[in-house]
């Protein structure tokens, strides 16, 4: 879920009626809407586009996912040292925050909103009783270990997120500013998007 006419080389505008390219530079735009294990290939791939180092903008309007799924995408923004700046236009919760928290800059408006809760263990198969024990014990280290790596992606307040994760928090956008965790944008052009 991505918008881009071209190749990660080339730029953004359009073709001028030459036929030459006079697009200008700017940074991919990636959307992150739905839940993320629908659409975990195209977001790689698009994440994948972004040059190593390179910049690109992801807007976010996710319930969350897989754990597996988050981590993969986190892991890119990171490995990859991408300039992300991310915008919550809807919802980003659950596992949506992992990648939201990569983030160089996290911009949310007064209407975004976002769910803390404990990982969810579900399991659509008919499994035995030793592998549901190992998949229980690897489960609560997962847990503990994505729960750390969250309050570290963000940089603070992790008395604060520890506190939302128990407590099954819908936060608001007004609140995840006051926390220090993003800032506040008014729904109108972004400077950075409108530069011509």
């Amino acid at each position: 879920m991505a918008r881009r006419d071209d190749p990660p080389s080339r730029s953004r505008r359009g073709a001028g009626p030459s036929g030459d390219d006079d697009r200008e530079e700017g940074p991919l735009e990636i959307a992150i809407v739905g839940d993320l294990t629908d659409h975990e290939a195209d977001l790689t791939d698009r994440l994948l586009g972004v040059e190593p180092g390179g910049t690109c903008t992801i807007y976010f309007d996710s319930p969350g996912g897989s754990p597996y799924c988050a981590m993969s995408l986190t892991a890119l923004l990171r490995l990859r040292g991408i300039n992300a700046t991310a915008v919550v236009t809807g919802e980003c919760s659950s596992a949506a925050l992992w990648p939201f928290a990569a983030c160089a800059r996290r911009l949310v408006t007064a209407y975004s909103v976002f769910l803390f809760h404990p990982m969810k263990w579900q399991s659509e198969e008919h499994i035995g009783l030793r592998e549901a024990a190992e998949w229980s014990r690897h489960f609560g280290d997962l847990e503990r270990d994505m729960d750390v790596f969250l309050c570290d992606l963000f940089g603070r307040e992790a008395d604060r997120i520890n506190a939302w994760i128990r407590a099954h928090r819908y936060v608001s956008g007004r609140e995840m500013v006051e926390a220090g965790l993003a800032e506040l944008v008014p729904l109108e052009p972004l400077a950075h998007l409108t530069k011509r």
